[in-house]
């Protein structure tokens, strides 16, 4: 049986960004692990209070990427202003993407509700995104990991949750880290804790509120899934045949690029 990987636990508490984590001591490749204080990943920072942005400024960042779309920061807003950060945006597709869906996930009655997302549509909608960011998105997430190797850590990785694209550049991060596939699902499935999660925003008069069969029917969006992820290893499987392969051909990483990146992000 697979032992499930120790996943580091302190964390500081951060009013106003949720879902925030420091990936130190994750194990990599060779039997070494990630360096402490070097990759972060977190929810949007619009709701970052002061005390919040000085202890991200105490991390001396070097870069933050954020994964948002344009709906994304007009519904939160833009992070907050750290100091000497390099901001980069790469909007990638939202599991929950378009603004009709939205509107309709906050305001939608039962029936719409019902008719959209009962039976596995909501958790097939899921899984069927993540296949299409891991197959159409390489050159995104080439140009973070080139990025990284080169000058761009510290990082901090995000989106709105922290947990979708946020979760699937981090998964594809330590691949190229020579993480094991549990040690990825273990830190993905941490996104779920009560602490970290999204606050789902229905809006006030919405028909059915916040009821449990409306919560029932909205958790296969706000949930991190081991399926969820699994669809996306699959995805590569069959696009590439191996994850040396897609890291390779897919992302366009050279051994000597990977080896940047382990020197920059790994610790013995």
């Amino acid at each position: 049986m697979t032992q499930t990987p120790q996943i580091p636990s302190t964390e500081p508490e951060l009013a106003g960004v949720r879902n925030f984590r420091d990936l130190g001591g994750l194990p990599a490749a060779d039997g070494r692990r990630v360096r402490p204080g070097v990759l972060f990943r977190s929810g949007h920072l619009a709701h970052a209070t002061e005390a919040d942005a000085r202890f991200l400024d105490s991390l001396g960042l070097h870069t933050v990427f954020d994964f948002r779309n344009a709906a994304d920061i007009a519904l939160e807003g833009e992070d907050v202003t750290l100091t000497g950060v390099r901001n980069v945006n790469i909007p990638l597709t939202d599991p929950a993407d378009g603004t009709e869906f939205w509107r309709m996930v906050r305001d939608g009655d039962l029936d719409l509700l019902r008719s959209i997302l009962s039976e596995g549509r909501a958790a097939g909608r899921m899984s069927d995104t993540y296949r299409e960011i891991i197959t159409t998105r390489t050159a995104d997430h080439s140009r973070v990991l080139h990025a990284l190797a080169e000058d761009s850590v510290p990082a901090l990785m995000h989106c709105a949750a922290g947990k979708d694209r946020a979760g699937l550049s981090i998964a594809v991060t330590l691949l190229a880290l020579g993480a094991s596939r549990e040690t990825i699902e273990a830190d993905y499935l941490e996104s779920n804790a009560p602490h970290r999660r999204y606050r789902v925003r229905r809006g006030e008069g919405a028909p059915g509120g916040t009821s449990p069969e409306v919560m029932e029917l909205l958790s296969p969006l706000f949930e991190a899934r081991a399926e969820y992820l699994a669809a996306a290893f699959t995805a590569i499987e069959e696009t590439w045949g191996t994850t040396e392969r897609y890291l390779a051909e897919g992302l366009g990483l050279t051994a000597g690029t990977r080896e940047r990146l382990r020197e920059r992000l790994l610790t013995d």
